[in-house]
């Protein structure tokens, strides 16, 4: 599992409960959007993100990403839609490409369970980061 998302009423005090409480390392906070990002190991590997209530992506309520290679992503949305099910951007719009998350660098691509949860397929990428790409499509990610 590469990330797991929380809806949280306070964001301040759950970003320092689980900074200075357990421990984790902040990785990327994103105020206007009422969103924080804290490493639960080494820099690139396992996330937790806590969200403002009503301020996460997608209209999540639950969210869990599993960490795959970059090839398999970039099959995904094609594996996905094969089997009936629809391959969506980070917004949460239909896509036939991942989403790249510049401040990590990662890319992504999401899909619900039958549930509806919000379930993504997620790679890191080997360059450095670009937070000023902002969220952003595989073509246009490679384009710059």
């Amino acid at each position: 599992m590469f990330e797991a998302h929380l809806p949280v009423s306070d964001l301040a005090r759950a970003a320092a409960f689980y900074r200075d409480v357990v421990g984790l390392e902040p990785a990327y906070e994103v105020p206007d959007r009422g969103a924080a990002f804290l490493w639960t190991g080494d820099a690139g590997g396992s996330m937790l993100g806590l969200w403002s209530l009503g301020s996460a992506p997608m209209g999540m309520r639950l969210h869990v990403a599993f960490a795959v290679d970059l090839e398999e992503l970039q099959r995904a949305p094609a594996a996905l839609a094969a089997v009936g099910v629809a391959p969506l951007s980070f917004f949460g719009e239909a896509a036939d490409e991942p989403s790249v998350i510049g401040w990590m660098p990662a890319a992504a691509v999401y899909f619900q369970d039958p549930d509806g949860h919000m379930l993504e397929y997620l790679a890191m990428l080997d360059e450095p980061p670009r937070p000023e790409a902002g969220i952003t499509t595989w073509s246009r990610w490679e384009q710059a």
